[in-house]
């Protein structure tokens, strides 16, 4: 039996049962749960780094992005609020659509 101890979808005990199997779950408190998120986006992270095709990169970012809805909700704002703030920080500071690569600054 492979044993797994990691985070997953709220479906997968549902599609693992529906398989003819079985597993062995339990729900994580708080402390458990944002630790857990944090490795699961790690996770997520390198598997997008490392995708193959932008079709597998995609498939990663949701990953990702439903992790982030998750966080988000966890630290008690709503997607719209998360989207709030990234709006005010990319008016403020830009966005990443330039590929700007800062190698140094001079110091006076």
């Amino acid at each position: 039996m492979p044993i797994y101890n990691k985070l997953v979808r709220d479906l997968i005990p549902n599609i693992i049962e529906s398989d003819g199997k079985k597993s062995v779950t339990y729900i994580l408190d708080d402390s458990q749960y944002i630790t857990e998120l944090n490795k699961k986006m790690h996770e997520e992270l390198a598997e997008y780094a490392g995708a193959p095709t932008s079709d597998d990169a995609v498939e990663e970012l949701a990953d990702l992005l439903e992790l982030i809805h998750a966080a988000a909700k966890f630290h008690g704002v709503t997607v719209e609020e998360l989207e709030a703030v990234r709006a005010e920080k990319a008016a403020k500071r830009g966005g990443f659509e330039e590929r700007i690569f800062l190698v140094e600054v001079e110091d006076d």
